[in-house]
């Protein structure tokens, strides 16, 4: 008989503002700060707040605007380095007390842990264990941290997310039993794992309002709603998760892709948008060139500002696909096939907010099929040409070789390339 797991899932608190807190010699706990970057006005959205101004009723991922007038703070401008390294630094932590085949990093503050192997080693129970992760965290770094504990990877996420929000120690702990008892009827359902808005409101045509609704409907039901994906609600609604850090781990795609996005700081002209098209392009072909792949399909979506309801009603696509004849990672190639996309996709009445990019079907170099006529003239040169400006790159930075557009004004490639995730680094 299989022994039954104990799962870990552990949240750094308010990473992004607990950091910026600590590196002020200040306690999150009793300060108000917020991650924003105040430059970009009012409207910008804070990417954290300190658990002081979590107390005083303001959301983590509010607006300035939105902070109410009598609350004076601290505007952290975000420094997605630091948070970077910050976090290497407390997964170093944890590999102190386990090995790297039992943890998974599920995001910059949060990681899954396999804590079956080590309670009788350090003999501990699960909280006890949660604990001593915990207390080695803030000893080391001033981050406090929260935890779940549950009998699969799903049970662990919303102890978690729900049940270490309202415990005096902030660690939650689920089996299947106590699950049904304390969140098959939590409202709203959206709280929990991966169900979205979208899924909330399909459910909800549906009759379905909690995780005690999902488990009411036939299955029949549920797969023609939801297709496969009605696996993961019926599973989940009863407490159900079969997946293991080890599977996660080893799990391969069947087709990998790569893709970039941009939300624009104004409202772009279609000619100014197309300018960062091309430079969003130039750099995602860069990318591809550095992981030695090529891709045979693409895809590009543009979205706009005010008169976005009036662009719906009308005859363009938002976005497009475009199959290849072959595969290729040539860049001249990419932007006029780009070029030709945008200029058949965009909309030139209406202001571009955001653009979206996607080279999909990716094989490496070496495993490009062969054809009658080989690789098309001047491809190789080029590859070479983009070689040699990546190694320049790597070394004296991206920001060394530009061209010509990324001069212009309504360009943002020099500026991203100063940033980690769209923000300051």
């Amino acid at each position: 008989m299989q022994k039954e797991k104990t799962y870990l899932c552990v949240d750094l608190k308010s990473f992004y503002a607990s950091v910026e807190c600590v590196d002020r010699g200040l306690d999150p706990f009793r300060v108000n700060l917020v991650v924003a970057d105040a430059e970009r006005g009012r409207g910008t959205i804070c990417l954290a707040v300190s658990p002081a101004m979590k107390a005083l009723g303001v959301p983590g991922r509010c607006r300035l605007y939105e902070i109410p007038p009598w609350i004076d703070y601290i505007a952290a401008p975000p420094r997605m380095r630091r948070y970077l390294e910050k976090s290497a630094e407390i997964v170093a932590i944890y590999l102190n007390y386990v090995a790297p085949d039992d943890l998974h990093v599920y995001s910059v503050d949060e990681v899954f842990i396999d804590a079956t192997g080590y309670l009788r080693m350090y003999g501990k129970t699960p909280k006890e264990f949660a604990d001593m992760l915990r207390n080695a965290v803030f000893g080391q770094t001033g981050i406090c941290a929260t935890a779940g504990i549950g009998t699969n990877l799903f049970l662990a996420k919303v102890a978690l997310d729900i049940v270490a929000k309202h415990v005096p120690d902030h660690i939650g702990v689920l089996d299947e039993d106590s699950f049904k008892e304390q969140l098959w009827h939590h409202r709203p359902i959206t709280d929990i794992w991966n169900i979205g808005a979208g899924t909330a409101k399909r459910l909800e045509r549906m009759g379905v309002y909690d995780l005690y609704g999902v488990t009411r409907v036939p299955e029949r039901t549920m797969f023609r709603a939801f297709g496969v994906n009605a696996r993961y609600l019926i599973d989940h609604a009863n407490g159900v998760e079969t997946c293991t850090i080890r599977e996660i781990q080893s799990y391969v795609p069947e087709t990998t892709s790569l893709s970039t996005s941009q939300v624009l700081f104004r409202d772009y002209e279609a000619e100014e948008a197309e300018v960062v098209l091309l430079e969003m392009v130039e750099t995602l072909t860069q990318d591809m060139l550095r992981k030695r792949m090529m891709t045979c399909s693409v895809g590009l979506s543009v979205g706009y500002s005010e008169g976005y309801a009036a662009y719906r009603a009308g005859s363009r696509p938002s976005g497009v696909r475009r199959k290849l004849a072959d595969y290729t990672s040539s860049c001249g190639r990419l932007t006029e096939l780009f070029r030709e996309l945008y200029r058949e996709t965009v909309s030139h009445d209406l202001p571009v907010r955001r653009l979206a990019i996607c080279f999909g079907d990716l094989i490496p170099e070496d495993d490009r099929p062969l054809t009658l006529f080989g690789e098309p003239p001047g491809e190789e040169k080029e590859r070479k040409l983009m070689q040699s400006v990546l190694s320049l790159q790597d070394r004296y930075g991206r920001n060394a070789v530009l061209r010509g557009r990324d001069l212009e004004s309504c360009a943002t490639l020099r500026a991203r390339n100063g940033m980690i995730g769209g923000h300051r680094a």
